[in-house]
C-alpha cells in the first residue's frame, strides 16, 4: 500500500470556504496517471494538483492539473494553491517559484506577511493572449438560459479567448449574471455545431461593475463548464487573465488592473486580482489571489 499526503486550500480567498477549493499533492512521484485522475474524480473538486520533479533542475517542479474527467494544459486557481503550498513547505527560491505545464512554464511571485507567513502568489499565464471562434449571441444565451438582449455586444462580440486554457467570453448586463443559469443540452449542442471548441466548452460571463477608470476596473464573473462536470465555478483565473488581455486590447493603454469578483451567487466569494499588459510578443497578463488551508490527508493507492 503506498501513502500520498495531500492538502487542500480555498483560493483566492482570506476566509476559510470561501474562494475556489483545491486539492494539493505536494508530492506524487509514483503516480499513474490513471490514479492522478482517478484521484481527482474522488475529491469532485474542480481542480487537483499533482507535484512531480521537474524536467529542467532550474525550475521548481512540473505540476499536473486534472479535472474530474480530464488533463488540463494550465488553470488559475490551481497554480496559485500549488505555489502557496509549496511556498509554505520552502519550496520556492527568494519568493519565486517555476512551473512546468502542458502549455508552457508559469512564473510565480509569492506574496509574504511581514512575519514570514505565506498569503498568496501572482502567476504569470504562460501564453500571450489568443482569440478563437466567435460563438453566435444565441447561442451564449441559450447556455445560460438567457434572452438574446441579455449579451451585450458592444466592445464585443462573445468570443473564445486563452492565455494557455481557452475560454468563451461574453459580456452580459449585471441583473442577467445573478440568474444566469447552465443548460448543458445546450452546451452540447454548441459544442457540436463549433467544430472549433474542440470538444470543450466553458463559458465566462461577465459584467462590469461601474465605469472602467483609466487603467483600472471591476468586474462581477461566473464561469459555466458542465460537460467537465463544473456546473459553476468559484473562481477561474485562467478565464480572468484572458478576460483582463482582451479587455486591454480594446484600449491605448500599456496596462490596465482589474479587480474580478466570482463565486458571490455561490455562497464563496473570491477575489482575482488580474494585470494585463503589452508585451514585445502580445497581451501578458498576470492572475493573483490568496489562500487558506483547510485540510489535510493521506491516500492509499
Amino acid at each position: 500500500m503506498r501513502r500520498y499526503s495531500f492538502v487542500t486550500v480555498d483560493v483566492f480567498t482570506e476566509q476559510r470556504f470561501g474562494g475556489n477549493p483545491l486539492a494539493v499533492f505536494p508530492d506524487a512521484r509514483g503516480m499513474t496517471d490513471a490514479e492522478m485522475q482517478s484521484l481527482a474524480a474522488e475529491f469532485n473538486l474542480s481542480e487537483t494538483t499533482f507535484v512531480l520533479p521537474p524536467d529542467d533542475p532550474a525550475h521548481t517542479a512540473r505540476v499536473r492539473i486534472f479535472t474530474r474527467t480530464t488533463e488540463m494544459p494550465f488553470a488559475g486557481h490551481p497554480n496559485v494553491g500549488t505555489a502557496y503550498v509549496l511556498a509554505q513547505q520552502n519550496r520556492d527560491r527568494n519568493g519565486k517559484l517555476l512551473f512546468e505545464e502542458l502549455a508552457g512554464l508559469v512564473e510565480i511571485d509569492v506574496e509574504r506577511a511581514a512575519s514570514g507567513d505565506v498569503l498568496g502568489a501572482t502567476i504569470a499565464a504562460p501564453q500571450p493572449l489568443s482569440l478563437g471562434v466567435e460563438i453566435p449571441v444565441e447561442e451564449v444565451a441559450a447556455c445560460a438560459r438567457l434572452t438574446p438582449g441579455d449579451v451585450i455586444v458592444r466592445a464585443h462580440r462573445p468570443v473564445q479567448a486563452s492565455l494557455g486554457n481557452p475560454f468563451v467570453l461574453a459580456e452580459v448586463t449585471a441583473e442577467a449574471l445573478g440568474r444566469a443559469v447552465p443548460d448543458i443540452t445546450a452546451f452540447r449542442r454548441g459544442v457540436d455545431r463549433e467544430a472549433a471548441l474542440k470538444g470543450r466548452f466553458s463559458l465566462y460571463l461577465y459584467a462590469h461593475e461601474g465605469e472602467v477608470g483609466v487603467g483600472e476596473g471591476k468586474v462581477q464573473a461566473r464561469m459555466f463548464a458542465p460537460l467537465g462536470g463544473t456546473f459553476e465555478d468559484a473562481a477561474t483565473g485562467s478565464a480572468a487573465g484572458p478576460l483582463g488581455a482582451l479587455l486591454l486590447s480594446f484600449s491605448e493603454a500599456r496596462e490596465m488592473r482589474f479587480d474580478i469578483r466570482q463565486g458571490v451567487v455561490m455562497g464563496r466569494p473570491s477575489l482575482l486580482q488580474v494585470v494585463a499588459h503589452r508585451a514585445a510578443d502580445g497581451i501578458r497578463a498576470t492572475i493573483a489571489g490568496r489562500c487558506v488551508p483547510v485540510l489535510r490527508g493521506e491516500a492509499e493507492l
